[in-house]
């Protein structure tokens, strides 16, 4: 039997993706980013993201397909980010992808932002092994799962109780003067920083915050002891270091990244550890994991950079798995939910 064909289209924050993969072959990969038009904001204006979509959407679809070397009529399935994420954006995807479904007679599949950032994997790696413990760390989330099936059995262990990983990154890029996004920014300055310059403080890891928060994020109150610092130091009239900020700050929040997501690993007595999500691009964020879980003979496994950050091939390859497991398709009013719980694979 042949594997299915499967068009995915992402939304949910800045970028337009249109991924086509066939089973768990990448076949295009198409993204138009507006991620220019938020950088004198600092951050991303859900208005400027929606319409962003919808000027990108056609020509997206169409240099995917082109790329693919297919028509839209040879698609056996569309595939659709349903939530979480910016509700406007997201609508602009699921309406498309309702319109196609409906104009080729083809099944629809409105999935979840979060289990797409899971499945991608399989592209670059395989199948997924069952169960794994997922670590999806963006701008947006940061979250520890535990998948036994990664289209029906998506548990959360942990989660961000304030600002994402992602999140922290950008905000202390704009303290020290970094442009936005700020992840790989601060990725390239600590590079030629010291990790361990300043010592700055690892959220929810004392004694009394894992009895409450074991698995859990916190990243605000690193954010604000990286803003007294950098402030302190040019009331004071002296120069900021920022490469020994940037490094020592990557470290800590890497640091508390790894140390949980292991914890949590052979709490389940789990084997495999999967890390997805923008920050799963940052260089410091992969040595490490791949240092400390060597010493627990736990394998980590990360996509390449292109496939951590929002696409449309990771919400295709979630359709793919989806079809492939024969889970029924989603209704024609299908929603766009902004709030999607990540327990909800297929909506």
């Amino acid at each position: 039997m042949t594997e299915p064909l499967v068009l995915g289209i992402e939304t949910s924050c800045d970028e337009t993706g249109i991924g086509i993969v066939r089973g768990h072959t990448l076949l295009a990969d198409a993204v138009a980013s507006s991620v220019e038009e938020h950088a004198r904001f600092g951050g991303v204006v859900p208005e400027v993201a929606s319409r962003a979509h919808l000027e990108a959407m056609i020509p997206t679809i169409e240099r995917a397909c082109d790329t693919a070397g297919i028509a839209l009529r040879d698609v056996d399935a569309f595939a659709v980010t349903s939530g979480p994420g910016l509700a406007g954006a997201l609508l602009v995807g699921v309406a498309a992808a309702k319109g196609l479904a409906l104009s080729l007679d083809k099944p629809l599949y409105g999935v979840n932002h979060l289990a797409a950032h899971v499945a991608v994997d399989q592209l670059e790696h395989g199948p997924l092994p069952e169960p794994c413990l997922a670590m999806l760390v963006s701008g947006g989330h940061s979250s520890l799962l535990r998948v036994s099936d990664v289209t029906d059995d998506v548990v959360p262990l942990g989660a961000t109780i304030d600002d994402a990983a992602g999140e922290a990154f950008d905000k202390v890029a704009r303290l020290l003067g970094l442009p936005f996004p700020g992840g790989p920014h601060i990725d390239r300055s600590a590079r030629s920083g010291s990790s361990v310059a300043i010592d700055f403080p690892r959220g929810l890891t004392s004694q009394r915050d894992l009895q409450r928060h074991r698995f859990d994020f916190s990243f605000s109150g690193l954010k604000t002891a990286v803003a007294r610092w950098v402030d302190a130091r040019e009331r004071a009239g002296e120069a900021v270091p920022v490469a020994d900020v940037a490094a020592s700050f990557q470290e800590a929040v890497c640091d508390v990244l790894v140390r949980k997501a292991l914890d949590a690993a052979v709490s389940e007595g789990i084997e495999d550890l999967l890390i997805g999500g923008g920050v799963a691009a940052n260089s410091r964020l992969r040595a490490l994991a791949e240092e400390r879980a060597s010493r627990l003979g736990i394998r980590v496994r990360v996509p390449r950079p292109g496939l951590c950050t929002d696409n449309g091939a990771m919400v295709a390859a979630l359709g793919a798995e989806v079809v492939r497991r024969g889970r029924s398709p989603s209704a024609l009013d299908l929603p766009a939910d902004s709030s999607l719980p990540v327990t909800t694979v297929v909506v």
